[in-house]
């Protein structure tokens, strides 16, 4: 459809030239003194012809450049449009009001007129889709305000001194690093926002794995492999923050006060740091409260099937765990070490350490 448009736009254009020029051509090729009025529409019949044949090439170029466009046109959003058309548009005028002056330098005043037009057209198509936004704004009455909201959520929403977004950093301690479960929530996608290492945290660590402890050794190294999978594996944003406070030697109290001066939460699994960021009104998210949170949740009353694993530490009394880990409290299973027992849930106590579960064999309920 686009090439018979073309074409026809070529034919009319010969058709108009060759009805207009081609009489006086004849005339002159054949010494005539008058031209019939037949010599005119052979003339617009020949100039549509000779524009058919001759266009061919032109014609399928054009086709292919105006279906570029159509193409890259659909593509835009209505507000890029919108803001390119106004700014040439706007760019078109100012040539046009140039336009007196430069028509009358001698010699090269339409050349350099043409030129103008053209650079003031694609000037403001540029300046026009770049600030698009603010040229839609402008002709709504919506451009002031739109500014002063910005400004409002710049302040609001970012600290200048830290760069972080309220919120934004997670500062880990060493201990939720060693733990390594933070590897598996960041991948899962919870954890969003800035993963923040301070260096007095990862010095600590490095001081870790250099002990010359084994059992130390070894958690330092399985932290530092953690930190190395979440840099490289994950996608999430990791951030080493330079920064001590020499004021302090504790690293927790260091890990506090920055926790304040960025506006950040802190990760941990620690339940003595969790109790200290709360005193001191510092956003925590403890690793251990959300495994708590996921565990299948069990009611007294409810029955259970466990094998008994030791004695615990008041008289008679037996340890069971579940799958999840969750320690079973039971009293009188003492006697059932190393054996599988049917339990009635007496009780459960929930706290940031854990979760534990109090019970009696359900025989000695039968015999009650």
């Amino acid at each position: 459809m686009i090439k018979r448009m073309v074409q026809l736009f070529f034919v009319v254009i010969g058709v108009v030239l060759g009805y207009a020029f081609a009489p006086a051509l004849f005339a002159h090729v054949f010494s005539l003194k008058g031209v019939p009025f037949q010599f005119k529409w052979f003339g617009a019949i020949l100039g549509g012809s000779v524009f058919l044949l001759g266009t061919t090439w032109l014609v399928n170029y054009l086709t292919t450049l105006i279906k570029w466009l159509e193409e890259h046109i659909q593509k835009m959003s209505l507000a890029d449009l919108l803001g390119g058309t106004i700014g040439m548009v706007i760019g078109l005028l100012v040539a046009y009001l140039l336009e007196p002056e430069i028509h009358v330098i001698p010699v090269v005043g339409l050349a350099l007129q043409f030129f103008v037009g053209v650079l003031f057209a694609y000037l403001g198509l540029r300046i026009g889709f770049t600030k698009r936004e603010d040229l839609v704004s402008l002709f709504a009455g919506k451009l002031g305000s739109r500014d002063k909201e910005k400004d409002k959520d710049k302040d609001k929403d970012k600290d200048k001194r830290s760069g972080f977004r309220v919120g934004e950093a997670k500062l880990l301690d060493t201990s939720v690093i060693i733990d390594g479960r933070i590897a598996d929530l960041v991948q899962t996608g919870f954890l969003d926002g800035v993963l923040v290492i301070p260096s007095f945290v990862l010095e600590e660590l490095q001081h870790i794995a250099d002990s010359s402890d084994v059992l130390k050794r070894n958690r330092g190294r399985r932290g530092l492999d953690v930190l190395n999978r979440i840099q490289k594996e994950l996608k999430v944003k990791v951030q080493v923050l330079e920064i001590d406070f020499e004021d302090i030697q504790e690293v927790d109290s260091k890990l506090v006060r920055l926790a304040k001066q960025v506006a950040g939460k802190v990760v941990t699994n620690d339940f003595n740091l969790n109790k200290v960021c709360e005193l001191q009104g510092v956003q925590v998210l403890n690793i251990n409260d959300l495994a708590n949170a996921l565990k299948p949740i069990v009611l007294p009353g409810e029955e259970l099937s466990v094998q008994v694993i030791k004695d615990g530490k008041e008289y008679n009394q037996g340890v069971a765990y579940l799958d999840d880990g969750t320690m079973i409290v039971i009293e009188g299973g003492r006697e059932y070490i190393g054996g599988k027992v049917d339990v009635l849930v007496t009780s459960v106590l929930q706290t940031s350490a854990g979760r534990m579960i109090f019970a009696k064999p359900k025989l000695l309920e039968r015999a009650l």
